[in-house]
């Protein structure tokens, strides 16, 4: 249960959310992302929202392509938006054009996949859920330069880590406990 958190996040500003198992950060980041609806408060945040979740929401029988064209439907953009994904894929070193379907991608295939769809409407705000599960270290490298460069683009980034080396890589560092963001 969260109780009395506030947060607000600046564009180009990154904040890292910081606790123990259990203590509410991935709760607060999804109703940040819209994804639960708060029992009580407001939340308010921009339309333009990109949200990876902790648990990859991939289909296990689509391919990465088949990811991409579902991503991108009924986007204003769909070239673009195509284009944005495919350059983060790139970056991640994960080809988009792999016949396999999600099943038989690695842990950190996925997670990359995960990653790059959570941009696919060219957000404002970036909600990450411990993006870097599965990923080795020069992918969690580049995880880290993606997201420096997209502060520096003037996007907002809020991130659910555990790791005590990223805390020098945010301009915020949050704790939550039992439910409270200090």
């Amino acid at each position: 249960m969260l109780r009395g958190v506030n947060l607000e996040v600046q564009p180009g500003e990154s904040v890292a959310i910081v606790g123990e198992n259990g203590s509410g950060k991935s709760t607060f980041l999804n109703v940040c992302a819209g994804v639960v609806r708060p029992d009580g408060g407001t939340v308010r945040r921009t339309s333009r929202v990109g949200f990876c979740p902790q648990k990859p929401g991939l289909v296990d029988l689509l391919t990465i392509g088949d990811h991409l064209r579902l991503a991108v439907a009924g986007k204003d953009d769909p070239a673009a938006a195509t284009g944005r994904i495919h350059n983060l894929l790139d970056e991640l070193n994960l080809d988009a054009t792999l016949p396999m379907t999600a099943a038989e991608l690695s842990g950190g295939q996925r997670q990359k996949l995960n990653v790059a769809l959570s941009v696919a409407n060219d957000p404002e705000l970036i909600l990450l859920d411990e993006p870097y599960q599965g990923f080795d270290h020069g992918s969690y490298l580049d995880l880290w330069d993606l997201i420096l460069r997209w502060t520096s683009d003037g996007r907002a980034v809020v991130v659910i880590t555990h790791m005590l080396a990223e805390r020098d890589r945010v301009d915020r560092v949050l704790t939550m406990q039992d439910g409270v963001l200090t």
